[in-house]
């Protein structure tokens, strides 16, 4: 089989895998589909219910991948996640040694659940890790496992006790998904599902030479010069301070989207053409991901805020 036939079988097994467990959230599952294809990291913002932790654990289990789980609380420390230094003692000399105990960050798939409610300090720690694939602790560096995937959940409406992620770190994801409420027809569906017997366990569709095999495809994708142009113009235009941008964004954005952004919209079109088997992205493809690439790197302005506007609606109205 082809490569890129054989990349479209595995992900629509994979996507089957996710929906006998997951109830709809189709729009969701497509576009943490495409970070994962495209080797970037996502962060899933939605109220507590709508499936956003089953969705991340679900799709660890369909992946024959090493899975870690990190809570964040306030009283999380950088160590508990990167790891620390422990003193152990050889059983033959009796000599002691310091010995690096890897944290929960070394897997293929990490969920940072609720990553806005530990302190700036212990979101640093995954700085490094999301940008470098890498950890430094104590003067030592230690390569983390590849592929290497972060998805942290995020909820928008309780604010109490939390730490918004600085725009450095945001910029660190590939993509911001929103989790919406359920239709009432998959709601009932939900009711059905989670009163009786318990689904059982996926299968295994994809292990890790298997993942960074179908990565490599995206690397390999050409893309039009004159998408790449439009990604570029439509990103540049999202910044108060280029002479071409329009006067909607001058007046809603302090700050807009950086160089990052349209590298990360070009991957991430890649990524949703060979999902739907093409071998190069149109501009139809930005335009489904753009506002999911664009909404957490824009700084919206207090009058933006105070007037209910959204990154949403100044991304479809750039793109309009």
């Amino acid at each position: 089989m082809e490569p890129l036939d054989q990349l479209k079988e595995d992900f629509s097994r994979l996507r089957r895998a996710l929906a006998g467990t997951v109830v709809g959230q189709e729009a969701v599952v497509e576009q943490l589909l495409t970070a994962l294809l495209a080797r970037g990291h996502a962060l899933l913002v939605g109220v507590p219910g709508l499936a956003k932790t089953l969705l991340v654990s679900t799709l660890a289990q369909a992946l024959d991948l090493k899975f870690s789980r990190v809570q964040f609380t306030p009283d999380l420390m950088p160590s508990d996640v990167t790891g620390t230094d422990i003193l152990q003692e050889d059983p033959v000399n009796r000599e002691r040694r310091f010995v690096f105990a890897h944290g929960p960050v070394f897997a293929n798939v990490l969920l940072a659940d609720e990553v806005n409610r530990t302190p700036p300090k212990t979101q640093a720690a995954l700085l490094q890790a999301m940008q470098e694939g890498q950890v430094t602790a104590s003067g030592r560096t230690y390569p983390l496992p590849v592929p290497f995937f972060v998805l942290a959940t995020q909820n928008p409406i309780e604010q109490e006790g939390t730490y918004p992620l600085p725009e450095a770190q945001l910029d660190r994801f590939l993509m911001q998904i929103n989790v919406p409420y359920p239709s009432e027809e998959e709601e009932r569906l939900i009711v059905v599902r989670t009163t009786g017997a318990p689904p059982e366990a996926p299968e295994k569709i994809m292990n890790a030479e298997t993942i960074l095999a179908h990565q490599s495809l995206v690397w390999k994708a050409p893309a039009a010069d004159n998408v790449v142009e439009k990604v570029v113009r439509l990103v540049r235009r999202t910044r108060p301070t280029e002479s071409e941008a329009p006067d909607f964004i001058k007046e809603s954005v302090s700050w807009g989207a950086g160089p990052r952004a349209a590298r990360a919209m070009v991957l991430a079109a890649k990524a949703r053409a060979l999902l739907d088997g093409r071998g190069t992205p149109s501009w139809e493809d930005v335009r489904a991901l753009a506002a999911a690439v664009l909404r957490h790197r824009l700084v919206l302005s207090f009058r933006a805020q105070a007037e209910g506007v959204t990154a949403d609606d100044l991304v479809r109205r750039l793109l309009d």
